[in-house]
């Protein structure tokens, strides 16, 4: 018997992954998070299975209905929303689970600052503007920021914020980050991302409290905030110029034309001929090196 955490995505049903969609197909037992969690994806489990909605229960009842699958030998898909290395308090479920000895996986999911930087057309890396996603909250009820962990901090080295779980707190919000930042700062609030009712309010740190009086949004929104999200006269990445050269891409030119010479891969060499190396020598003087 195996406890399968699985990261269910953003909204969305068919953002889930394959291995997430197989492992409910095959589960007798399914915890779920009701209030984000797609109803859709309920239809995967198999029949006859045991669904739960967790909602409503507490840590210590959910810890019982773990066992409870133990004990009668059956395997349990846990889906909470988003991915699970995020926000999930997943942490606290497998120390209880580990104390009991109960198996567990993780299965990880779209996280939901994808889905809205999808929504609003927006890279979160732009050369030479944000190379750093900073993915954090403000302090709430459910727990506090650790000391030295605050927005003004992270704004400071100029990447990309990615504010969770704090759409009640855009006041406070704007009061830290505008005399970091500035008010023409770039501010998208995202709301549901990839569900049938999704949304953006885009502004910035000067307006955007405003837009979001007139289009109000209470929960299951992310804040994205920083000079990447309305970058326009930027520098391009080296990664695809014609000059770039790495191990895996050897090119000859003939006249204006660029060949690019085909190389075969070894069985267990590794690597992808796509990709760029890590090597010091694969990155020409000048030429950063672009990876995700």
């Amino acid at each position: 018997m195996t406890v399968h955490f699985i990261g269910a995505g953003p909204g969305a049903a068919d953002l889930i992954t394959l291995r997430g969609r197989d492992l409910i197909a095959r589960c007798p037992v399914c915890l779920y998070a009701g209030s984000i969690v797609p109803q859709e994806m309920l239809a995967w489990c198999p029949p006859g299975a045991r669904i739960v909605d967790t909602a409503p229960m507490s840590l210590d009842e959910i810890e019982a209905a773990f066992v409870f699958a133990h004990q009668a030998g059956r395997d349990v898909a846990r889906l909470h929303s988003g991915d699970l290395s995020l926000f999930s308090a997943v942490a606290e479920q497998v120390r209880r689970l580990d104390r009991h000895g109960i198996p567990w996986t993780l299965t990880p999911g779209v996280p939901a600052f994808a889905a809205a930087a999808a929504l609003i057309g927006r890279e979160l890396t732009v050369p030479e503007v944000a190379q750093s996603v900073v993915l954090t909250r403000v302090s709430g009820r459910a727990s506090k920021m650790p000391e030295g962990e605050n927005l003004a901090a992270f704004a400071a080295t100029g990447a990309t914020l990615a504010v969770h779980l704090a759409v009640h707190a855009v006041d406070r919000i704007v009061a830290e980050l505008t005399p970091v930042l500035g008010a023409d700062c770039p501010v998208a609030i995202v709301v549901r991302a990839s569900w049938p009712e999704e949304r953006a309010i885009v502004g910035t740190l000067g307006d955007i409290a405003a837009r979001l009086a007139s289009e109000p949004a209470e929960r299951t929104a992310m804040i994205l905030v920083g000079r990447a999200l309305a970058a326009q006269d930027f520098r391009e990445s080296s990664l695809y110029d014609p000059a770039y050269q790495r191990r895996f891409r050897d090119r000859s030119f003939v006249g204006d034309t660029t060949v690019v010479a085909p190389r075969t891969v070894q069985p267990g060499a590794g690597g992808d001929p796509d990709l760029p190396e890590t090597g010091a020598d694969d990155e020409p003087t000048g030429f950063p090196l672009a990876r995700e």
